[in-house]
């Protein structure tokens, strides 16, 4: 059932609910949990984007997704690809800036489940948080980690340099790194309050592994996931399912 007008009340209620509700987990010594709790909270929201907001959200790739620590690194186009990613992975720890803390209980909650939390001014201080004291807990208990390359959110057929903070990451923390693509902007651009029905995917993409050099290593990450992200917005216009109104830019010319 696609109701438009009634995504946006689930949203809301959803999360105000799962926030309130998440309160009493903060005084238990374990934050395993409160992580359950949230997880939980990302598979009813994907639930709510598919029932109220008409979107047909499908996963693929989790083969590629490694038995030990990794660091998730996906396109970002849409509000809803941090639901998209929590609701597939446990313990997914994250990167987020310091802004987030503005909400109601949202910085006890990020405190419990030891989010690295960046200056939204970028630097040093960014550079320093990424690679610091919470990077080094993560590590020490094997946990998955999700970061944004771009930064922040990009409208739907755009391209933006990835910053160097997955890299300052990936080379402190000593892992594969797996991109992932997605098409779910079409679907949900960016912060708009309604959805647009139709078909979306989160794909999980071949690891890159440790010890590459930055140059190397950006280069390639940009590549896998602008590429596949970019065969999926072709993919849905082959299909005749791309939105009204997306415009893609044309695809490079061959040398």
């Amino acid at each position: 059932m696609f109701a438009p007008y009634l995504f946006p009340i689930g949203y809301w209620i959803t999360s105000i609910l799962f926030t309130l509700l998440a309160a009493p987990l903060l005084i238990l010594p374990s934050r395993k949990p409160l992580m359950k709790w949230l997880r939980l909270y990302a598979r009813t929201m994907v639930g709510v984007m598919r029932h109220l907001g008409g979107i047909d959200l499908t996963f693929k790739g989790h083969e590629n997704l490694p038995d030990g620590p990794f660091i998730l690194a996906p396109k970002h186009q849409s509000w809803g690809d941090g639901f998209a990613s929590f609701s597939q992975i446990p313990d997914l720890g994250f990167v987020t800036n310091n802004r987030i803390l503005n909400y109601p209980l949202v910085g006890p909650i990020l405190r419990k489940i030891d989010a690295i939390v960046i200056d939204s001014c970028g630097g040093d201080a960014a550079r320093d948080s990424v690679t610091g004291n919470g990077l080094d807990t993560a590590r020490t208990e094997g946990r998955h980690l999700l970061i944004y390359p771009e930064g922040r959110l990009v409208p739907v057929g755009e391209t933006e340099r990835f910053r160097k903070g997955v890299y300052h990451m990936y080379e402190a923390y000593g892992c594969p790194v797996v991109p992932a693509a997605t098409d779910l902007g079409v679907r949900w651009p960016q912060h708009d309050t309604f959805t647009v029905p139709g078909p979306a995917t989160l794909e999980f993409l071949e690891p890159i592994p440790p010890g590459l050099d930055k140059e190397t290593f950006m280069t390639r990450l940009q590549d896998a996931i602008e590429g596949r992200s970019r065969a999926l917005l072709e993919e849905q216009r082959a299909a005749g399912t791309l939105p009204d109104g997306v415009e893609l830019p044309p695809l490079p010319q061959p040398a």
